[in-house]
């Protein structure tokens, strides 16, 4: 379980596809940090440490997890949002993240707005019910609120500090962005539909 803040910005340097799925590796200060086996965040994308050292670490993707997210176009020299799992003393920062990406939403627009910038994705029809203005989900593994939604357009208001310590900076329109809904989201609908069966 993760919160959607992202506690350091990794650079892929290496991204290495066969036939049977992907390695990454990621160069990043939480190399010494973190432990073979252990989970990590990447882009909100919750993988399985390999192999790590002082400079990063390694993780293996399977085919399942390259059809769903845009690992494929975050190849070497990308910068990645990285998250350490919750532990039970820790404070819930941002909202409850799975680390299980849902769907790929279109970066429609980033733009400078006041101090921060404005932030546009187009969601996946599938996964419009889950989204609420005031409420929040993840892209590319932050925490983000709702600010406007309609037509299946999310407008999202980036301050300052998220736009310097995370991805985003790098991201530009037509992006394929990580989305996670709200996991209470989900679990409502399926009590609901209990409820009527």
């Amino acid at each position: 379980m993760f919160t959607g803040i992202v506690t350091d910005l990794g650079q892929v340097t290496s991204f290495d596809e066969g036939p049977g799925g992907a390695r990454i590796v990621v160069a990043t200060a939480l190399g010494p940090e973190l432990a073979q086996g252990e989970s990590i965040a990447v882009n909100g994308c919750c993988l399985t440490v390999t192999s790590c050292d002082g400079q990063g670490f390694s993780a293996d993707l399977s085919l399942e997890t390259l059809s769903r997210t845009a690992f494929r176009q975050r190849g070497e020299g990308q910068l990645v949002n990285l998250e350490r799992p919750l532990r039970l003393s820790d404070r819930l920062g941002g909202h409850l993240v799975q680390g299980h990406v849902d769907g790929l939403c279109n970066l429609i627009a980033l733009e400078p707005e006041g101090d921060g910038h404005r932030l546009s994705v187009e969601i996946p029809q599938a996964l419009r019910r889950y989204v609420v203005v005031k409420g929040s989900f993840a892209l590319d593994g932050i925490s983000l609120t709702v600010a406007d939604y309609r037509d299946g357009r999310a407008n999202v208001a980036v301050i300052p500090h998220t736009f310097q310590h995370t991805s985003l900076r790098e991201r530009s329109p037509g992006d394929a962005l990580h989305l996670e809904v709200d996991v209470v989201a989900r679990y409502v609908e399926a009590l609901n539909r209990a409820e009527e069966a």
